[in-house]
């Protein structure tokens, strides 16, 4: 598949635009006084299916971290009176996580700062996206179907 510069535009305002809501991200996160990587463990937290909420080993894998470093921002965040840990009712040697009313209040606070900016930007990236569709299918689509640029989150 040859690339055109139009790929490469599409690409790289794909990468700024995911880069720029990663950093206002972080910035919202600092702003309720949490680290972005606290703010992460809420929501997976939050995320999980079971009630009983994730073990630190699915904690790990969602947020991409060696089992040891899970444990160590669930001791931050336990400090922090963010999360508590507790003992699987099925099997007392497995840990599971879940939020203090603190930690779900930062995190409904967090998240829907995060589902406004997400709506704001969708337009733009439904638009981009299909661009990056069409040049994975070899179809480069004509540059007039290409308008927005990315605003900075905000």
């Amino acid at each position: 598949m040859a690339l055109d510069q139009a790929d490469f535009e599409h690409l790289l305002e794909l990468r700024t635009g995911l880069r720029r809501f990663l950093r206002w991200s972080e910035e919202q996160a600092k702003a309720a006084g949490l680290t972005a990587a606290k703010h992460q463990l809420l929501l997976a937290i939050k995320g999980h299916p079971d009630p009983a909420g994730p073990t630190i080993g699915e904690v790990a894998r969602w947020l991409v971290l060696r089992h040891h470093s899970a444990v160590g921002l669930v001791d931050r965040a336990v400090k922090d009176g963010l999360v508590k840990r507790n003992s699987d009712p099925a099997s007392k040697s497995v840990v599971r996580v879940t939020l203090t009313p603190r930690g779900a209040a930062k995190l409904d606070a967090l998240a829907e700062a995060h589902l406004q900016e997400i709506a704001h930007l969708a337009p733009t990236m439904r638009t981009l996206w299909r661009a990056l569709e069409h040049a994975a299918d070899g179809d480069t689509p004509h540059p007039a179907a290409w308008q927005p640029k990315l605003v900075s989150a905000g």
